[in-house]
């Protein structure tokens, strides 16, 4: 498969351009407010979302204690 030379530097001109224009947007988005600030609060006083912590942090805790009964029991991971 041969690409006319025209064709490619065509393709490369619009890559180019659109690479500029990433690059462009980055740059200006970069001076905005971080992801995680503009989400800051949606969830205040939401009792779904404080449950969902809630069930997260027990399973997590879940987990540590069956390790630890594990270690107990001589289950040494190395």
């Amino acid at each position: 498969m041969s690409i006319v030379p025209e064709k490619l530097e065509e393709r490369v001109a619009i890559l180019e351009a659109e690479v500029a224009l990433l690059k462009n947007k980055l740059e200006s988005d970069s001076s905005k407010t971080p992801w995680w600030e503009k989400i800051n609060g949606t969830f205040a006083n939401d009792p779904m979302y404080n449950e969902a912590m809630q069930l997260g942090r027990e399973y997590r805790e879940s987990l540590r204690s069956n390790s630890v009964e594990s270690d107990e029991e001589g289950d040494v991971h190395s």
